[in-house]
Order: structure tokens, then C-alpha cells, then sequence
């Protein structure tokens, strides 16, 4: 790992309305490196990897990705280098019900400009490397959840990010499809030498990550534990 951190975050402050969701928190992640964001219901969890993924803005702080910062950037292009170095799987997938698995697994790349055949023969061997490519031209509504969320693992490591943010991505799966998915993104992110930060509140999905870092009422505690 190299000696600047890939994303940082600085002092964030987040409100909505009266409810604080993020009290000067700070975060670093190394390039490669596999994170746990760990804390109960309410601790600003999401709101934190919302910030660092550029999808929403602090009230205030800093948050950079590979040295530039993103809560400075237009939306525009903001979400032009979230699409390029970043990957992201959310806890329901939150794939397009009107295309089918492998259609969605190919819109970053064609987003960034990859040829349709191109772009299809990728997401076919990501599918594959899921185990899921059996299901490529069915539309989302009609595989198992599971599946689903596989293919959005798919669509988030397809473009070869630099880091792949995942909130609660088991959190709607039973046991055994939540395994399925923690071991292919983290195995997948490790060989893509993508870094992985993953939001749970489940110490069995954390002890799949090799640090841990804790959240609690809107702040990084400092707490953090790294597993040898």
C-alpha cells in the first residue's frame, strides 16, 4: 500500500433537519485495503459512505478520492469520477428492473464509453466469475435475491474501480447467499486490487474484512481492530 491514503475523509458534518448524522468524522482507507464500518442502527453508517461515495455533500469537511476533493466538485463531475474509480453496492441492489442481469452489469462500462460487444463479453465473465452468469439474459425481477445481489457485485467491480463501497450488501440475504457474496467481493476486489470498504453491523460479515472501524451517534470512535 502506498503512503497517501486513496480516500480520505476529514472532519464531516451532516445534518438533516434537526437530526445530526455525522459529528466530525474522519475516515482513511488504504489502496487494497478491506474495511468494516461497524456500528448500530442510527450511527451514521450510510450517511459516511454517502459522503465518501460523493453521492451526497457534508455541511461541512473535506472527503478526497486519490487526492482530489469531492465535496468541492459540480455534480457532474463528481459523479464522472465516482463512475470511473469507484464502485458501489447498495443493501436491495438496486438494479434496473427493466433490463436484464447482463445489461446491467454492462452500464458502467458502456457509460464510459465501451463498446456494446465489448462491453457484454466483460460483464459475461464477471457474471461467470459470480457464478450467476447462467442467469444473464433474465430480467432482475425474475432471479433469486441472491442472484441479484451477486449481479450487483458484478456491476460494481465490472469497470475495474479503485475502491468498491458496499453498504449492508448482505443485509437483505440469508445466510448462506450472504456468504456467496462476501467471499466473491472480497476474493474479487482483492484480485482487482480494488480497495473494499464494507457498512455492516454484523460482526460475521466484518470478520470476513481485515480492519474494523467504528461508528457511534455520528462519529468515528477511534476504535478499531486489525485482524492478523
Amino acid at each position: 500500500m502506498g503512503d497517501s491514503p486513496i480516500l480520505e475523509a476529514r472532519d464531516l458534518h451532516r445534518s438533516y433537519g434537526a437530526t445530526v448524522a455525522l459529528r466530525d468524522a474522519s475516515l482513511e482507507l488504504a489502496a487494497g485495503e478491506r474495511v468494516a464500518l461497524m456500528g448500530p442502527s442510527g450511527s451514521g453508517k450510510s450517511s459516511l459512505l454517502h459522503c465518501l461515495g460523493g453521492i451526497i455533500r457534508p455541511d461541512r469537511g473535506q472527503v478526497a478520492l486519490e487526492g482530489v476533493r469531492l465535496d468541492t466538485l459540480p455534480e457532474r463531475v463528481r459523479s464522472g469520477l465516482r463512475l470511473r474509480r469507484m464502485g458501489i453496492v447498495f443493501q436491495f441492489g438496486d438494479l434496473v428492473p427493466e433490463l436484464t442481469v447482463v445489461e446491467n452489469v454492462m452500464l458502467p462500462l458502456q457509460l464510459l464509453g465501451t463498446r456494446k460487444r465489448q462491453a457484454r463479453a466483460a460483464a459475461v465473465a464477471m457474471l461467470a466469475a459470480l457464478d450467476v452468469d447462467d442467469v444473464a439474459d433474465q430480467r432482475t425481477g425474475a432471479v433469486a435475491g441472491g442472484q441479484a445481489q451477486r449481479a450487483a457485485v458484478a456491476r460494481a467491480l465490472v469497470h475495474r474501480p479503485a475502491i468498491v463501497l458496499a453498504d449492508e450488501p448482505t443485509g437483505s440475504l440469508d445466510t448462506v447467499n450472504a456468504e456467496l457474496v462476501l467471499d466473491a467481493m472480497v476474493s474479487l476486489s482483492t484480485e482487482l486490487g480494488a480497495a473494499l470498504l464494507v457498512v455492516t453491523h454484523d460482526n460475521l460479515v466484518a470478520a470476513h474484512l481485515d480492519r474494523h472501524v467504528v461508528m457511534r451517534d455520528g462519529a468515528v470512535t477511534g476504535a478499531a481492530q486489525v485482524l492478523g
